[in-house]
């Protein structure tokens, strides 16, 4: 009976099922695959298809009629060759997906890092302004010298000058 009602209820999702698993880690297949993508994208399988190719073709075009296994259109080299790109378009397309999720998660550790700089820049402008606010307040080295250069020139030019008698003493 509530199994009964548990169908009928649509607007419930469904449990999840016991069913058979693949004993397969999606993890190392998928680094298995990689590898795979690589060995097909790189030069030495393309030698080693060519001369896997050409030697098929040479041994069915030039042995004599009782040792050949495949004749002219090369059927049997069209089926293997469909086969093998049949194989290698998921695997190579597996990879560039997990490349992609890198790259995706690379993108955003990046962007984090971009956005911890700019904080930090920000903070240290904020902070250089405000030594500079600060240092604008205290008298200067070079303001200290003019003002003290004012003096002794008011100094001197005192220093300098005729002194009348004081009228009011004596």
């Amino acid at each position: 009976m509530a199994r009964e009602l548990r169908r009928s209820r649509l607007d419930q999702p469904r449990g999840p099922r016991r069913g058979v698993r693949s004993p397969y880690d999606p993890e190392t297949f998928g680094k298995l695959s990689e590898k795979i993508s690589r060995f097909i994208g790189s030069w030495r399988f393309i030698f080693w298809m060519s001369v896997f190719v050409a030697t098929w073709m040479l041994w069915n075009l030039l042995a004599p009629a009782d040792l050949t296994f495949d004749e002219w259109p090369f059927i049997g080299l069209t089926l293997m060759l469909s086969l093998q790109a049949s194989y290698a378009a998921p695997l190579i397309l597996l990879s560039q997906n997990r490349q992609t999720d890198r790259d995706r998660v690379q993108y955003w550790e990046d962007r984090a890092r971009i956005d911890r700089i700019i904080a930090d820049d920000d903070f240290i402008t904020r902070e250089v302004s405000s030594l500079r606010l600060a240092v604008n307040e205290v008298a200067t080295r070079d303001f200290v010298r003019d003002q003290l250069r004012d003096l002794l020139d008011e100094l001197d030019e005192r220093a300098n000058t005729p002194q009348t008698d004081n009228p009011s003493g004596g």
